[in-house]
């Protein structure tokens, strides 16, 4: 507020993570200029019919009356209103009528998630012509971009350091500024990963794990087999899902649940796994419903346990007491990724957590493992390399499906055969947690981390994890030691001697690689700390502890 009214600028545009407020800085805003007099109309332009609606009952919470069903066409409205919302797509079929009535009034133009204006010719053509007479002009986006082929109207742009034109902001407030003011909640990501088995277009039955290196359009469809509702993998999650769900409900009693899915007919499928698990049904809202923005008013203020949607919520639609979500889209994008894990980081209460479960996809990996690096969206650009056709091909496939009836041509036709989830890892704050290995959904080490309280600040958050990590490696580490002192009675003793001494010159090579040590420099620490002759004569029970020795202090070294 200080900076936009030391400045007063005409164009201003504020960069703010989802969940930090943009709404109520834009009506304190268009509050204090309609009190000094300096516009007399708001126009409020917002990507979908729903967020109108959203951003009408919040401007009447601020005194400012807001017609969210004016149209183009309409003409008038009643003189009740201070304002108006539309949509871009609705500025794009009759620009000239909506610059007639911004030239009627000293007018402030509000243009939310204003990175819309680039996602078509038009409507960026149509923002320009409606608004270029505006008294001021105010974008909001919860993602910062870059674009090389719509600029966006009314934007500023300075070369990046590829060249791409990459969007000024005026004030950028990021989700580690956000987090550190305790505005947005921290988010623990829950991956998956696990055995799928599919069937190609030519007949070829392919296994895979969701999570190993493999080819783009491999790990494609194990990622579309994982999220296939006929198969073991989306059950196991959407069950992990809702005990953690529980767990937080025994702190915050209203917290819901939200599933992201590909297209309606999962939708319709997660929901109804979600009756079977949770025992009550599931809110479904489809984009193309006249009643979807009733169902997710009626969900944000209600206390049903789980929601399912498309692409419904995926940006600007506020419902604070999400708490746990169910990234099950084939849409993997940053730009998606971003708003999508948007919806479930507004702070309530101090201490709440969000968790989001995602599939073990070595790109969203990434984007959950840089929650808070502040990055420039790319809008639309030209497919250069394989990791850009990867995305490219995702948002194809999650548009033709949001469609009935949409076929798999995109991608090439298959046939999902089966799919088996395993707990993979957890992710918080840029560090992983339990992934020294898979392990079988239900068991004791996947409860460790669903079971961790649902109101824990980031600190503590932080330091149970380590407890976690630590108890579990301290399990494996007995377990391993059981299972050698297994396999090495089967063996005679120099046989036994042999394997030993292989396995521990294997970690002091590996240390050596790792630190620039010599060997024999490590060998001699090794003699020092554990006692006994050298490796050559030393016998088996000096040699293993000469090994775990060398394996604690790479942990230490990890850690």
């Amino acid at each position: 507020m200080k900076k936009y009214f030391d400045t007063l600028p005409r164009d201003f545009l504020a960069v703010a993570t989802p969940g930090a407020g943009k709404t109520t800085f834009a009506l304190s805003v268009a509050a204090e200029l309609l009190g000094r007099r300096m516009v007399d109309r708001i126009t409020i332009v917002a990507p979908t019919e729903h967020l109108k609606l959203q951003w009408a009952e919040a401007a009447a919470r601020a005194g400012i009356p807001i017609d969210p069903t004016y149209s183009a066409g309409k003409g008038k409205t009643s003189q009740d209103y201070v304002g108006i919302a539309v949509t871009y797509a609705g500025v794009a079929v009759n620009p000239l009528a909506m610059r007639i009535r911004t030239e009627r009034f000293k007018t402030l133009v509000i243009l939310d998630e204003v990175h819309h204006a680039g996602d078509a010719l038009s409507w960026g053509e149509g923002v320009r012509e409606a608004f270029d007479p505006a008294t001021r002009r105010l974008a909001l986006t919860g993602t910062p971009f870059r674009s090389d082929i719509n600029p966006i109207p009314f934007v500023t742009y300075a070369s990046g350091e590829d060249g791409t034109p990459t969007s000024v902001a005026d004030y950028a407030y990021g989700y580690a500024h956000a987090l550190a003011d305790h505005v947005v909640r921290p988010v623990l990501f829950m991956a998956y990963s696990g055995e799928m088995q599919w069937r190609t277009r030519a007949g070829d039955e392919i296994a895979a794990r969701l999570g190993e290196p493999l080819t783009k359009d491999m790990t494609s469809q194990a990622l579309r087999t994982a999220l296939d509702p006929k198969g073991s993998w989306m059950p196991s999650v959407l069950t992990a899902a809702d005990m953690r769900l529980d767990e937080v409900r025994r702190h915050v009693p209203d917290a819901g649940g939200l599933v992201i899915a590909s297209d309606q007919e999962s939708a319709r499928a997660y929901a109804k796994l979600l009756r079977q698990i949770a025992g009550e049904p599931a809110t479904v809202v489809l984009s193309d419903e006249k009643e979807a923005s009733k169902k997710i008013t009626e969900f944000s203020e209600g206390d049903q346990r789980w929601m399912v949607a498309v692409r419904m919520v995926s940006e600007g639609v506020d419902v604070p007491r999400l708490a746990v979500g169910v990234y099950a889209t084939t849409t993997s994008t940053p730009l998606f990724f971003a708003q999508a894990v948007g919806r479930f980081v507004r702070a309530r209460t101090r201490g709440e957590t969000a968790s989001v479960f995602l599939p073990s996809v070595p790109n969203l990996l990434g984007f959950a493992s840089e929650m808070e690096v502040q990055r420039d969206h790319v809008l639309k650009r030209r497919v250069n390399d394989e990791s850009d056709i990867f995305a490219a091909e995702n948002d194809l496939l999650a548009a033709a499906n949001a469609e009935e009836g949409a076929s798999d041509d995109l991608l090439g036709s298959f046939e999902a055969l089966g799919s088996e989830a395993r707990f993979d890892r957890v992710l918080y704050d840029g560090g992983e947690f339990g992934h020294e290995g898979e392990v079988h959904v239900g068991s004791e080490e996947e409860m460790d981390f669903l079971g961790i309280p649902g109101l824990l600040d980031p600190d503590q958050m932080r330091e149970l994890l380590h407890q976690r990590q630590s108890d579990r490696a301290k399990k494996q580490k007995a377990s391993r030691v059981r299972e050698e002192a297994d396999s090495v009675a089967e063996v005679s003793t120099h046989e036994q001697l042999a394997v030993l001494r292989r396995e521990l010159n294997g970690l002091v090579a590996a240390w050596h690689h790792r630190t620039g040590q010599k060997h024999g420099i490590t060998h001699a620490a090794l003699r020092k700390e554990c006692g006994g002759p050298a490796a050559a004569v030393a016998t088996a029970q000096q040699l293993t502890a000469r090994i775990d020795r060398i394996r604690e202090w790479a942990m230490r070294k990890s850690s």
